[in-house]
């Protein structure tokens, strides 16, 4: 009887530890943001273009009435071109920025699953040769046989619709 109740208490432990992140695919890798962060999921539609905006600003959206910029997360992270299909999504995200609250969309290949990742299975990015600059990964972690890679959200956001001041410098 006590190994039961002890056992439950582990788990209910590791649940207030753990963090809960979206993932999805993009170029065959598994990636995670926050669910904290994401508004909502939906279809693939084109967006509008909007002049001299940089290659990976897709343009925007109407989403209820509000205007939000789309992100091509291959183009972002130099992962090459793709055509959209049916698993094509965007997943709408909410960040802070100085200037306040901003929504913004990220294009991915396709929506997996919620994954809870406590802070012990947390490993810092490698510091040589990654194909993703390391200024936009919060960590990796395993789950099951997967290396997900888990995006700092915020930052990405920031560094690419916030204010330029903070975004990271080019070499």
């Amino acid at each position: 009887m006590d190994v039961t109740q002890n056992k439950a208490t582990q788990k209910s432990i590791i649940a207030a530890n753990a963090d809960q992140y979206l993932t999805f695919q993009l170029a065959g890798q598994t990636y995670g943001v926050e669910i904290l962060r994401v508004q909502e999921i939906k279809g693939w539609e084109k967006p509008t273009r909007l002049p001299h905006s940089p290659e990976h600003v897709q343009g925007v959206i109407n989403l209820r009435g509000a205007v939000v910029p789309i992100l091509d997360l291959r183009r972002r992270f130099g992962l090459g071109e793709t055509e959209y299909g049916r698993t094509t999504v965007v997943i709408v995200v909410k960040v802070d920025t100085p200037r306040g609250d901003l929504t913004a969309g990220i294009v991915v290949d396709g929506v997996c699953e919620v994954c809870n990742i406590g802070s012990e299975d947390l490993r810092p990015p490698p510091e040589v040769g990654s194909a993703i600059d390391t200024d936009f990964v919060h960590g990796l972690a395993m789950v099951g046989d997967q290396m997900l890679i888990l995006l700092d959200v915020v930052r990405l956001v920031n560094s690419t619709l916030g204010d330029p001041a903070l975004a990271p410098r080019a070499a």
